[in-house]
């Protein structure tokens, strides 16, 4: 929205057409979310406590976390709001892939706020029951995707990159949607998963979502993606800003979030991020490097369903409890201990996943 103005402006006065920089735009939209989420974030708590809008915690799990009994929850909605905003500031709205991302987060954040409310406030146990949340999900994850598949210029945007293969690409048809509603829901329910321990699901998400902000700043720019082989799509360097506003927003959240917590996201801010993570890999094609990137969020979801197929066949569970970080406390690590660990586990995934630019 600045950006419209800034250009009737530089009409008339030339130095306003330095918001046209994408770099620039993507600091502000840092900034801003940063700023928003600092900001905002006691009065956001305050009223939560006042709501009595507390997590309930689960008897069967670690003890140590029994004190977190009551801890204000529904944080998530912070983080997707300075998102939003920080977006519709700072992005170029005539963008299509800037909405495709933006609706898709709203719409899972959405379906987040439902399980989130009926769980802290109507104190239902059972939350959204998970059919009509994985239906909501489905119904999200494959508009995008046919959107996607029907709108592309380009087979290049349709077509399956496999990192560290120079001249690899796969021209995938109808296998795009296929792919691409796995991609969405499933990181989606991977982030949520992982959201168990202070701080433990938001660093790697602001990791991740930075890292694919380079991803996309070089695929939309011809030079760039020319010199290091991968798709150029028109476009998606506009993604840049979105995924500046993830890095801001979550940081922001962080400082709330981080050990003893202050508050948590809940499934409104989980579910969204996930989302929002899934549907920017799958623009700039890069759903392996998510894969690889992500690999905390992937050993929590493969721990649960290895612990539920494990019980289901055999009646013996192979961890102390799932997901795995669960585990691990159980084992007698202390809470800060798996945060960090997972979060150094992330920084080296984050940084093999950028080494595939050149490793071709």
């Amino acid at each position: 929205m600045l950006l419209i103005i800034a250009d009737w402006f530089a009409q008339y006065y030339s130095p306003f057409s330095v918001f046209s920089y994408l770099t620039l735009r993507a600091i502000l939209g840092v900034l801003t979310a940063l700023a928003f989420s600092l900001v905002l974030g006691p009065y956001m708590i305050r009223k939560l406590v006042e709501a009595q809008i507390g997590q309930a915690v689960r008897n069967d799990g670690p003890q140590s976390h029994l004190s977190k009994n009551g801890t204000p929850t529904m944080g998530g909605a912070l983080i997707i709001s300075a998102i939003a905003i920080s977006t519709l500031l700072w992005a170029d709205l005539s963008n299509r892939y800037v909405w495709v991302v933006l609706l898709v987060t709203l719409l899972f954040a959405a379906i987040g706020w439902v399980d989130d409310y009926r769980k802290v406030v109507e104190k239902n146990p059972r939350g959204l029951p998970a059919k009509w949340k994985y239906f909501w999900q489905s119904v999200t994850g494959a508009g995008a995707a046919i959107f996607l598949f029907t709108t592309a210029p380009s087979l290049a945007e349709t077509s399956l990159i496999i990192p560290f293969f120079k001249d690899f690409a796969w021209e995938m048809g109808i296998f795009f949607v296929i792919l691409t509603y796995f991609v969405i829901v499933g990181t989606s329910n991977a982030v949520n998963l992982t959201d168990g321990l202070d701080g433990l699901a938001i660093l790697p998400t602001v990791l991740v979502g930075s890292a694919l902000g380079v991803f996309a700043y070089l695929s939309g720019h011809l030079q760039f993606a020319s010199y290091l082989n991968i798709p150029y799509i028109a476009g998606a360097g506009e993604l840049v800003v979105f995924c500046a506003t993830i890095a801001g927003a979550g940081l922001g959240f962080l400082w709330f979030n981080t050990y003893p917590a202050q508050v948590f996201m809940g499934d409104v801010g989980s579910l969204a991020l996930g989302a929002a993570l899934g549907v920017v890999a799958v623009i700039v094609r890069q759903e392996i490097v998510l894969f690889i990137m992500g690999g905390v969020f992937v050993m929590e979801t493969v721990s649960v369903i290895l612990q539920v197929g494990s019980y289901k066949l055999t009646g013996r569970r192979i961890f102390r409890m799932a997901p795995i970080h669960h585990h691990f406390e159980l084992k007698g690590w202390p809470e800060p201990r798996v945060i960090v660990r997972f979060w150094i586990i992330t920084v080296i995934l984050v940084l093999i996943g950028l080494s595939t630019l050149k490793l071709r």
